[in-house]
């Protein structure tokens, strides 16, 4: 019973080590975007919000327009359009992947601190 705590356990803390990363990825995407150059275009009319709306959901598209080749992110909450050509697809992989390394290393950095050793032994069912 106590190692099908302890693998519940763990599956759980995955699981929420995941949505953290994914919500604070989220949460910062427009953000990576515009720091790596990407205009927000806001969508006006009837037929650019259609067409906003029509892009997959939280994926940069590539797409053509005069014989040239772009990089779209919709954010149909602002009802903006998120465009940028290949350098600054890069350089908002090359940001993203650094916002990764960094919330990483913060979820891998151990909690070292004098006052822990205060407390009373935590013992229980649960702590075994």
């Amino acid at each position: 019973m106590n190692k099908a705590r302890t693998v519940l356990s763990r599956i759980c803390a995955a699981v929420l080590v995941a949505l953290a990363v994914g919500c604070a990825m989220t949460q910062r995407t427009e953000e990576l975007l515009s720091a790596a150059g990407f205009k927000s275009v806001p969508a006006n009319t009837q037929a650019q919000q259609a067409r906003l709306k029509a892009l997959p959901a939280n994926m940069i598209t590539m797409v053509q327009r005069h014989g040239r080749e772009y990089f779209v992110f919709p954010d149909t909450s602002q009802n903006v359009l998120y465009v940028g050509q290949k350098s600054q697809l890069q350089k908002y992989q090359a940001l993203r992947g650094e916002q990764v390394r960094l919330a990483q290393d913060e979820m891998n950095n151990p909690m070292v601190s004098p006052e822990w050793d205060e407390w009373e032994p935590w013992t229980g069912p649960y702590w075994q």
